[in-house]
Order: structure tokens, then C-alpha cells, then sequence
């Protein structure tokens, strides 16, 4: 495992922290619900910025530690744009106005960040510790991509979820939303939360089911903690943005979600032959660049095959 200078560290760290304080500060400012002008091009400026310290990492370190970040920000990126589909599905699941979509997203972005943080750390050492993990990574890995084949749709039971239940137990919970607030007080003086309350911890629960399949993945291309912590940092910044972007558009994507599902599959195949079979970074890469692009490309032919049948 590589160290990185301590200067390496406290930079990212810093860039991280005025790259939220831009997108949940100021440009979530008031329950803003941004146009798709501008997530649009916020989502093309993070991509740029996640590609740029790519290319420090190969100038500084390498082509091996940049390989190994391009490849891992991709796979993480190609997650995060599936777990869209289910963050749609909570949304409609409990009826969320569009107005607090951004506020639930903004907690699912900073919730994500700090379990990313503990589970990398904890996969790290797992794997320092006992280099047999490597094998439970990619069973898990080879199940979750074959699962995902064989559903026909993802089924979202947010009532069977025990946070749910846990604070519908112990909570007192409003019928209906008040804007985009958590809680409300009556004219008595009680405070009783709002059904967002509720979203934002499936938010979090779903954020932490990404997290299990996500982290074993890209330990199957690096060990290397700050590889793997930039990687998903840089895909999980750019979700929010990345979500009014495609919200609207994410049914076109009929193959994204098999496409996926095959990256999974051939990332757990990777670390499961791993102590027989050393894939080089270079090709791992371009088999995932592959699968990514025939899963988007077949999907838009798709979609315009279909357009006239759908259209007027």
C-alpha cells in the first residue's frame, strides 16, 4: 500500500469541503431545484475536476495510481448513476415534492461521504489484516451482478425498512409535508416531524446498501485508501447535480442496470482469480469502458427506435 504525502491529503480534504460548501450552500440556497442548464453544467464541471486530479495523480505518482483512480472513478460513477433509479423510486415511493427533493438529496450527499469514509477504512484494514477478504469481496461482488441481472425491476418497500419502523415507533409523524421542513410545532408547543424525515433515512439505508457492493468493487482495482476514498468522493459529489440532470431522462437507460450488473459480476470475477490471475489495471479499464458503452449505446438505439411508437 502507497502512502500519500500528508500535503496530498489535506488538499483533497479542502477541495472537498469548498466543492460542498458551493453545491449545498450555495447552490441548494433556499430549497433551490436547480434547471438542467445548471446541473448540467455543474455536473460537467465536476466530471472535469474528477478528470484533472486524475491527471495529477498520473503527473505526480504515475500512470499505475492514475489508471487506478480513472478506473475506480468510473465504476463508482457508473453505481452512482443506478442508484438514480432507486433515489426516483423513493421520491414517488412517499410522494416527495419537488421542492424538497435538493434538502433530501443534500443529506443523502453528506451522510454518503462520512460512511464511504468508515467503510474504506474498515475495508483497508480488513484487507491488510486478512488478504482472504479479497475472495469475500468478490463473492459478494459476483452475487449482487447476477441478482441484479435477474430482477425485472427494483422493488423499493420503504415500510419494511427497521429505521422506518423504528421512527414510526418512537416518533410522532405528520400526515402530510410542510415545504422541505424535518419537523413542525403545533400551537401547543409539540413538535412532530414530517414524512421527510422518513426519506432521508431510506435515503441513508440505500446510501449504505450502495456502499456494500460500491467499496468491494473498487478494492478490486487499488488497496490504496486515497485512491479508493478520491474515486468515490469525486462520483458521489457530482449525484445531486447529476440527478435533475437525468431524472427525467433515466428511463431511456433500458440497458444501464444489465450493463452494471456485468461490471460487478466481471470486478468480482477479477478479485476471485486475483490470487491465480493479475488482470492489468489497462485492460480492466477498457473492459469496463467497453461494457458501459455498449449498455448506454444500445439503450439510446432503443429509445429511438421507440420514440415514434410513443410519440403523437
Amino acid at each position: 500500500m502507497n502512502a500519500h504525502p500528508p500535503l496530498v491529503w489535506v488538499g483533497f480534504t479542502a477541495l472537498v469541503i469548498v466543492l460542498l460548501v458551493i453545491d449545498l450552500g450555495v447552490l441548494n440556497r433556499r430549497g433551490h431545484i436547480l434547471s438542467v442548464k445548471e446541473a448540467s453544467a455543474w455536473s460537467a464541471g465536476l466530471v472535469t475536476l474528477a478528470l484533472l486530479f486524475g491527471g495529477f495523480l498520473w503527473w505526480r505518482e504515475g500512470p499505475q495510481h492514475g489508471l487506478e483512480y480513472f478506473t475506480g472513478y468510473l465504476i463508482e460513477l457508473s453505481l452512482s448513476v443506478d442508484n438514480l433509479f432507486v433515489f426516483i423510486l423513493i421520491f414517488q415511493y412517499f410522494g416527495v415534492p419537488a421542492l424538497a427533493q435538493p434538502k433530501v438529496l443534500k443529506w443523502g450527499i453528506l451522510g454518503a461521504v462520512v460512511m464511504r469514509a468508515i467503510m474504506i477504512g474498515l475495508g483497508a484494514l480488513l484487507l491488510a489484516r486478512f488478504h482472504w477478504i479479497i475472495y469475500v469481496f468478490g463473492a459478494i461482488l459476483v452475487i449482487t451482478g447476477i441478482r441484479m441481472l435477474r430482477a425485472d425491476a427494483t422493488e423499493i418497500e420503504p415500510e419494511r425498512n427497521p429505521l422506518v419502523r423504528l421512527a414510526r415507533r418512537f416518533l410522532p409523524i405528520t400526515p402530510g409535508y410542510d415545504g422541505d421542513h424535518f419537523s413542525v410545532r403545533t400551537i401547543t408547543g409539540q413538535r412532530l416531524f414530517t414524512p421527510l424525515i422518513l426519506v432521508v433515512l431510506v435515503v441513508e439505508w440505500s446510501d449504505l446498501v450502495f456502499a456494500i457492493d460500491s467499496i468491494p468493487a473498487i478494492f478490486a482495482v487499488t488497496n490504496d485508501p486515497f485512491i479508493v476514498y478520491s474515486s468515490n468522493v469525486f462520483a458521489i459529489l457530482g449525484l445531486r447535480a447529476l440527478f435533475f440532470v437525468l431524472a427525467g431522462a433515466l428511463d431511456r437507460f433500458h440497458y444501464l442496470k444489465v450493463g452494471v450488473a456485468l461490471i460487478l459480476v466481471f470486478i468480482g470475477l477479477k478479485m476471485l482469480l486475483s490470487g491465480w490471475f493479475a488482470l492489468p489495471t489497462p485492460v480492466a479499464l477498457g473492459v469496463i469502458v467497453l461494457m458501459l458503452g455498449i449498455s448506454v449505446g444500445t439503450s439510446l438505439l432503443r429509445s429511438r427506435h421507440d420514440a415514434p411508437a410513443g410519440g403523437a
